[in-house]
């Protein structure tokens, strides 16, 4: 993250997101594969790590070596080629978009960590400065509730936060700027898509 002054003065919290080169890979229609939809390559890996019927894959839109591939619906594929990079220019300064992405990982934790719990006394004896206390009901049920909040695993899991504002676009760099924080590590890969209107 980094920050940006506004035209007014107003310093701005921005994320700098790279979103490209993404190469068009297959154009998938209704009338072969049943939907109409984009096959996206982002990054590219060591040639010698990809196996043979991937290269030939790849080979199709004129790469020799790539990294991810992911999916975008689209309602005219026919304006799109194998080959085809899709620039930034996609999207415009001051719209909203949502952002799909994987948690960063914080392995297992306790009540505290993972559910905010406030903790037991820390003084006089007491042995219950970290743990979440008693779990169970009586004699009825006499059981743990499903749902209870307990020590676990936290984080790496599929968020999307929504509605983040674009403030500036470098389509040389491949560069989005949205204002806001998005989900996951700084090498992590996220989903950027036009939020639509809710009804």
């Amino acid at each position: 993250m980094t920050g940006l002054f506004e035209p007014d003065g107003r310093y701005v919290p921005v994320t700098a997101i790279e979103i490209g080169p993404c190469v068009v890979t297959q154009v998938k229609t209704k009338a072969r594969d049943g939907y109409n939809a984009l096959q996206l390559n982002f990054g590219s890996k060591l040639e010698k790590r990809i196996n043979r019927p991937m290269k030939g894959h790849l080979a199709k839109s004129g790469l020799s070596t790539g990294a991810t591939l992911g999916e975008v619906p689209v309602d005219n594929p026919e304006d799109f080629k194998p080959g085809q990079v899709i620039s930034p220019g996609i999207f415009q300064v001051g719209e909203k978009v949502d952002i799909t992405g994987i948690t960063k990982g914080r392995g297992f934790s306790g009540v505290i960590k993972r559910h905010g719990f406030h903790g037991g006394k820390k003084t006089h004896g007491s042995h219950s400065h970290r743990i979440p206390g008693s779990v169970g009901c009586s004699a009825t049920p006499s059981k743990v509730i499903k749902g209870k909040k307990l020590p676990g695993r936290y984080g790496y899991a599929r968020k999307t936060i929504r509605n983040l504002t674009i403030v500036d676009i470098r389509e040389d760099q491949y560069l989005l700027l949205l204002k806001g924080a998005v989900p996951g590590p700084k090498t992590g890969l996220i989903r950027v898509t036009k939020t639509k209107a809710r009804q």
